[in-house]
């Protein structure tokens, strides 16, 4: 079998079609240059009107989809050069894993770039923020895998050691805020103060006046 069948059974690029494809084949087989382009040009606009979605895409990557799906036998004289077929068939360079030891792998490499980032920042008020942050992330992380003799001089002792001693934040604070606690509110609003003793006069005063109302006699609930 050749692969003028092979393609017309098998469809290269699925988001155009099988017979958007034999279209591209059927050009390329054409004998005569000038038709063929010509007929390139109109599969092109054919393409756009058919799929809107490809109407955002660069006109370039059309092109190399139509000799692609021609198994680069298309031979038209296009707006952009032939793609090579040997980049189709290039396998990928290998990513290579990042290199340095995590200090603690129950973190991750991230929580130590949040500490770096949190290092260079120089207004203190900002710089505390981060690390409540980073606090409440590495104490979620850490309840993970030891729920046990858990406290927050831990987390805040290994922020001392991935930053090597330059970010600090008050245990004593910590711990009577909550403020490594997950549920903790990011302004860090203090607790309302207690009502005043003129309020609660006034509430007493206003539950009176309904008993007056009320014949003397408060509404029992049923």
């Amino acid at each position: 079998m050749n692969t003028g069948e092979t393609n017309k059974h098998s469809v290269i690029l699925k988001e155009y079609g099988k017979n958007i494809q034999r279209l591209a084949i059927h050009i390329a087989g054409m004998e005569d240059r000038e038709k063929r382009t010509q007929s390139a040009y109109l599969l092109v606009e054919m393409v756009k009107q058919l799929n809107p979605a490809m109407k955002t895409e660069n006109d370039q990557k059309i092109w190399d989809d139509l000799h692609i799906m021609s198994n680069f036998a298309l031979d038209v004289d296009g707006p952009y050069p032939k793609p090579e077929e040997e980049l189709l068939h290039k396998k990928p360079k290998i990513v290579g894993y990042p290199k340095g030891e995590i200090k603690f792998k129950h973190y991750g490499r991230n929580i130590e770039k949040l500490i770096e980032k949190a290092v260079e920042i120089e207004d203190d008020e900002e710089q505390e923020g981060a690390i409540i942050y980073i606090g409440q992330l590495m104490r979620s992380f850490h309840s993970t895998w030891n729920r046990e003799n858990f406290d927050d001089g831990i987390i805040l002792d290994d922020i001392k050691t991935l930053s090597k001693g330059k970010l600090h934040i008050d245990l004593d604070k910590v711990r009577e805020m909550g403020l490594f606690e997950t549920n903790t509110r990011r302004d860090f609003k203090l607790p309302s103060e207690p009502e005043s003793s003129s309020s609660n006069n006034n509430r007493r005063k206003f539950s009176g006046n309904d008993r007056r109302r009320n014949g003397g006699h408060s509404k029992k609930r049923r």
